[in-house]
């Protein structure tokens, strides 16, 4: 049983096992693809399928341990506000659904990349085609902007939740509260067709880092 004594140090356990597995797969997806054209894109999946998976699996986990996190989230918020931690558990939920889509669109590059290559790797072909839909559009957008867009707005909610109970320092809620608003605005003007720069989403690292650490080391407040 999750207790209240311990849910708070589960809860940076949470945060910090998420920003692992976020990374790793991030990581894990770039040695993957390469770079280049979506065809680039092809050959480099084709001749390392298993990092692809592996990159996939990954994300399948991260998008679990959101599941965990967010049901912490609501064990310690909802007494400050049942409504509003139930709403912020609701958008973190759709966000692991989303990214679930998205890892969908990322693992389907594997047959696709083989039978690719197999045909001799043609140019202007429906391979391209799809490839692109997979990856730029499903995976891409996917991560970049839909699974953002939940992440931030119950981000929004859960920072604010804990800025109200000062079960933290409020520097450590208003840095978190910065941090994914401006990936909020990052993330509209993304939906718009504007290229976003990755250092508008890059304080959410550092914030999420400094949360976790903070609960797992000193739980909250009131237990001190």
């Amino acid at each position: 049983m999750i207790s209240e004594k311990n849910a708070p140090k589960l809860l940076g356990a949470a945060f910090l096992f998420v920003i692992f597995v976020s990374l790793t797969s991030g990581l894990l997806l770039k040695a993957a693809t390469g770079s280049g054209s979506i065809s680039d894109v092809l050959v480099s999946v084709s001749n390392a399928p298993a990092l692809m998976r592996l990159s996939v699996l990954f994300e399948m986990i991260n998008s679990s341990a959101i599941v965990v996190l967010a049901s912490l989230l609501y064990v310690v918020l909802n007494t400050q506000n049942k409504i509003i931690a139930l709403i912020a558990l609701g958008w973190w939920l759709a966000e692991a659904f989303a990214l679930i889509l998205s890892s969908a669109g990322a693992f389907a590059l594997v047959p696709l990349s083989l039978d690719f290559v197999a045909a001799g790797a043609p140019q202007g072909s429906f391979y391209q085609t799809l490839g692109q839909f997979l990856y730029g559009g499903l995976h891409t957008y996917g991560y970049s902007t839909v699974h953002m867009w939940f992440y931030c707005i119950g981000g929004m909610l859960w920072y604010f939740l804990f800025f109200r109970s000062r079960y933290i320092p409020r520097a450590i809620s208003l840095f978190g509260l910065a941090a994914v608003s401006l990936a909020f605005v990052g993330v509209i003007f993304q939906f718009f067709g504007y290229d976003v720069p990755i250092f508008v989403s890059l304080p959410l690292l550092p914030f999420e880092l400094t949360i976790g650490a903070w609960l797992l080391l000193k739980g909250t407040k009131d237990q001190q």
